[in-house]
């Protein structure tokens, strides 16, 4: 995991409330592929807008309460084609409209997902047809036709067995990229092997091989606009509320309000935690410990002048 990738880890680490953790998953239909292709920023942005009110109402609506949600952004399926979808983790409960209650949620039972589907299907598409009455995309008549005969996916996993399966699920999936290395079998005569599992067939382990213009193109595909966020926080977990509404649902759940301190690490510690390479061993015995005898001065090289 990277750096940054890890840092973030931590600090969600901190935050996590001794309660059940539920996990959705929201699915855009390939219809709309093209058009999301074509205007990234714009449309995934909506995706995130429409998934979290749509869980924002449900919450307020069933359980008279703000949820928490953390939602990451996926874009890819195992073959590498556009696939894009949100994964939201959300805390079994829901803290009271005058934060002086928290309500928890039944144990394997959050949401209806078909109530979730059609709600979620509506906003997208209001959503997106507001964008386009207000010219930050063309006119998608077309694709808001179809959509609208699709059957939207909400796919609603087995809960969280404890908060560390959380983190083992965060450390996972939020800073990865498309593809991994160790799922490249082979790079060569112009065409790259890579392994995948197959959903449609039980989750078996395949292998499947790509033309290398092939496998950049599809890889390419994932690439988000600069600065685009995707990983995102709603509710109680939001960024300008989480300081107070947090420190309140710990209070409530008997926990000390204070949220737990990461201990800021050096470099040198950080990187033996992210990939266990200890920087101060020997590299041949691996046993004897290096020490510093002195620092080289920075050299310092003049210009070559041509004399002739």
């Amino acid at each position: 995991m990277p750096v940054a990738g890890q840092s973030w880890l931590e600090k969600q680490t901190s935050e996590l409330l001794p309660v059940g953790y539920f996990h959705l998953v929201f699915t855009l239909p390939h219809v709309l592929n093209r058009l999301i292709l074509a205007h990234k920023k714009v449309l995934l942005a909506l995706l995130f807008k429409a998934v979290s009110e749509t869980l924002l109402e449900f919450g307020e609506s069933r359980l008279k309460g703000t949820l928490g949600i953390i939602a990451v952004l996926d874009t890819w399926d195992q073959t590498l084609k556009d696939h894009f979808h949100l994964h939201c983790v959300v805390p079994a409960g829901a803290l009271s409209f005058d934060q002086s209650r928290w309500i928890a949620a039944r144990k394997n039972f959050l949401f209806p997902v078909t109530a979730l589907s059609l709600v979620f299907r509506g906003k997208f598409l209001d959503l997106l047809k507001q964008a386009c009455d207000q010219g930050k995309i063309p006119t998608a008549n077309n694709e808001i036709k179809a959509s609208r005969r699709k059957n939207w996916v909400v796919y609603a996993k087995k809960p969280f067995g404890s908060p560390q399966t959380v983190l083992d699920y965060f450390g996972r999936y939020t800073h990865r990229v498309a593809l991994s290395n160790d799922r490249i079998i082979k790079v060569e005569n112009g065409e790259v092997t890579l392994s995948y599992r197959d959903r449609k067939d039980g989750g078996r382990k395949k292998t499947m091989t790509l033309e290398a213009q092939e496998f950049i193109r599809r890889f390419l595909l994932h690439v988000l606009p600069d600065g685009f966020m995707r990983i995102r926080h709603f509710g109680f977990l939001a960024n300008r509320s989480k300081k107070h509404a947090l420190t309140r649902c710990r209070k409530l759940l008997d926990l000390d309000p204070a949220l737990p301190q990461s201990p800021i690490l050096s470099a040198q510690d950080l990187l033996v935690k992210i990939t266990g390479v200890d920087l101060s061993r020997c590299p041949c015995c691996r046993k004897g410990t290096m020490m510093v005898v002195s620092d080289l001065a920075a050299l310092s090289i003049s210009p070559r002048v041509d004399s002739s």
